[in-house]
């Protein structure tokens, strides 16, 4: 059987696959929780407000941090959207070609590049923004101010472990070894595979 399962049915066939193993079912619950929820905003917005824009999720992140933020370095641009410093070339790109977007050489490191919102961009990002909090409503209608409150407050206390304990945690999982660099998802190719 396949197809779409709703959160309540993945949820009883976990614990049924899972009964007898010593996990934590409730942390499991709410790591597993963060990640469809973030996927079915994710999902709902591009094909909704962000979809007239032609903008996808991190297109939009990306305008976001830098509408913000104002002119900043492309590597601080890309740890705030949480994305690759590659995948920002590619969507940095793609919005400078749409005129949403100006890259530049930084004035004290030629090495470094900034972005920067042109006045499309501007024009864009505060026409967009709107829409896209008005989204941001509807998703969370079900919960009232201060239920928004209360898992704004739960997720930032989760967000905030992550990056002050992440580091040391993952050093302890890896013996001290940096993490080996990730692919694109493609397997390594055997030794003498042309």
């Amino acid at each position: 059987m396949t197809g779409y399962r709703s959160i309540r049915e993945t949820e009883k066939a976990v614990k049924a696959k899972l009964g007898g193993t010593p996990v934590k079912h409730e942390q499991m619950a709410a790591v597993s929780n963060i990640y469809r929820a973030a996927s079915a905003v994710r999902q709902h917005f591009e094909n909704s407000v962000l979809r007239g824009a032609e903008l996808t999720w991190t297109s939009f992140v990306v305008l976001y941090v830098v509408w913000i933020w104002g002119e900043m370095e492309t590597r601080y641009v890309a740890e705030e959207a949480g994305i690759s410093k590659g995948t920002l070339t590619g969507v940095a790109r793609t919005l400078a070609g749409r005129g949403l977007l100006e890259r530049r050489g930084h004035p004290d490191d030629g090495r470094l590049a900034l972005l920067r919102l042109t006045d499309e961009g501007e024009r864009l990002m505060g026409e967009v923004f709107p829409a896209f909090n008005a989204e941001e409503v509807f998703v969370t209608e079900g919960l009232t101010d201060a239920e928004c409150e209360v898992l704004a407050d739960l997720l930032r206390k989760i967000v905030v472990r992550t990056e002050d304990k992440g580091e040391e945690r993952r050093l302890h999982l890896l013996d001290g070894a940096e993490p080996v660099r990730r692919r694109s998802g493609r397997r390594a190719k055997p030794a003498g595979a042309p």
